[in-house]
């Protein structure tokens, strides 16, 4: 089966969803899943979630568990560089059907990653692999070079009623 590269970007909610729930598909057809969440530290559910699957989902995080605001931190930085280095060896190892680089598009549009690194692991990617790159501010050349780009567009959002994010349901 030939593997493609999907992006999914913009200011809407869902693009992270989109990504755990197309790996869930694929655990579900026999395929293995290996997941790179950028940005992020710490317990979200998806991380419970994905413990259920051992053997067919591996989920890393590679995020210092804050915003970055400004320039990011030299320590930031060291988490992403080990990030786009496992999510490289996962991509090429041909362990893996399926590769999610969740909030990777983010890391790249803050200075966390570069975007000619991101851009190369795209045409590492093997033939056969499923390759999935999420979160906002994708850059115009990882665009480019996507096979699929999805847009998630805010229309209306409950959390401009104030409504924070709820365990289950957002984290």
């Amino acid at each position: 089966m030939k593997g493609y590269v999907q992006v999914y970007t913009g200011d809407g909610k869902g693009k992270t969803t989109a990504a755990l729930g197309l790996s869930i598909r694929a655990v579900g057809a026999g395929l293995t899943v290996y997941i790179a969440q950028f940005m992020k530290m710490g317990d979200y559910s998806e991380i419970k979630a994905m413990a259920e699957f051992k053997g067919r989902v591996t989920i890393e995080q590679f995020g210092a568990g804050r915003f970055v605001k400004g320039r990011p931190s030299p320590e930031e930085i060291e988490s992403g560089r080990k990030g786009l280095e496992k999510a490289e060896q996962a991509l090429v190892s041909g362990l893996y059907d399926v590769v999610v680089m969740d909030e990777a598009n983010v890391a790249a549009s803050c200075g966390v990653i570069e975007v000619e690194a991101l851009a190369r692991l795209i045409d590492l990617k093997p033939e056969q692999t499923e390759f999935i790159i999420t979160g906002r501010g994708a850059a115009e050349s990882i665009m480019e070079k996507a096979d699929l780009v999805t847009e998630m567009r805010e229309i209306k959002h409950y959390y401009r009623k104030g409504v924070h994010a709820r365990i289950g349901i957002e984290k």
